[in-house]
């Protein structure tokens, strides 16, 4: 398992426009229809990294919790599908069905939009203030397959709760590590390793 760290959008970034398919709906959603007045979590994940599988009940809940207080999350899977089919919509389909993902699962076909993001890893997270400016990009927490630290999403939940009281994010932030996201193949960005 290739453990490859994320780029770390620089802060201030505005986050990149995208329409994608949600697969479960079935429906194109827009970044603009699916953001919040308040914060806006993007995430790059996959069915089957195992990065993503160690955290994804506390993502989900961790979702479950600033859902309610009008943040939004979204996840994107990037991957290629030829090489690694079970990350096809089909798949990610029954994958957020099964976790009963409370936020929207889009798929990144072209994966523009993942090099839009400059995202590298699965998990890769952002957050988007109120005007899309990215306040965080990094790490959910220090969680990782086997180093037995309990998955708690502390980095994501810190930020976030600044956010949300008004308080400025720590710029001390530390980059996601997960599998590298699948490039199709002469597609990989320069800024992939």
């Amino acid at each position: 398992m290739a453990q490859t760290p994320s780029t770390m959008l620089p802060l201030g970034t505005q986050a990149p426009d995208f329409t994608l398919p949600d697969v479960v709906t079935g429906q194109q959603l827009s970044l603009q229809e699916a953001k919040s007045d308040i914060a806006t979590v993007i995430v790059f994940i996959c069915n089957h990294c195992p990065f993503v599988l160690h955290i994804q009940d506390g993502l989900i809940q961790a979702a479950k919790d600033y859902i309610s207080k009008g943040v939004s999350f979204i996840a994107i899977s990037a991957n290629d599908i030829e090489q690694f089919p079970e990350d096809g919509p089909e798949k990610m389909q029954e994958f957020a069905e099964r976790k009963q993902f409370p936020f929207p699962y889009l798929y990144d076909e072209t994966q523009g939009t993942a090099k839009a993001y400059k995202a590298a890893c699965t998990p890769d997270f952002y957050i988007f203030d109120k005007n899309m400016r990215c306040v965080y990009r990094g790490q959910f927490d220090d969680a990782r397959p086997g180093n037995g630290i309990p998955v708690t999403g502390k980095d994501l939940r810190a930020a976030l709760d600044n956010l949300l009281a008004g308080k400025p994010v720590s710029k001390h932030q530390r980059a996601s590590i997960g599998c590298n996201i699948k490039w199709k193949p002469d597609n990989a960005p320069a800024y992939f390793g």
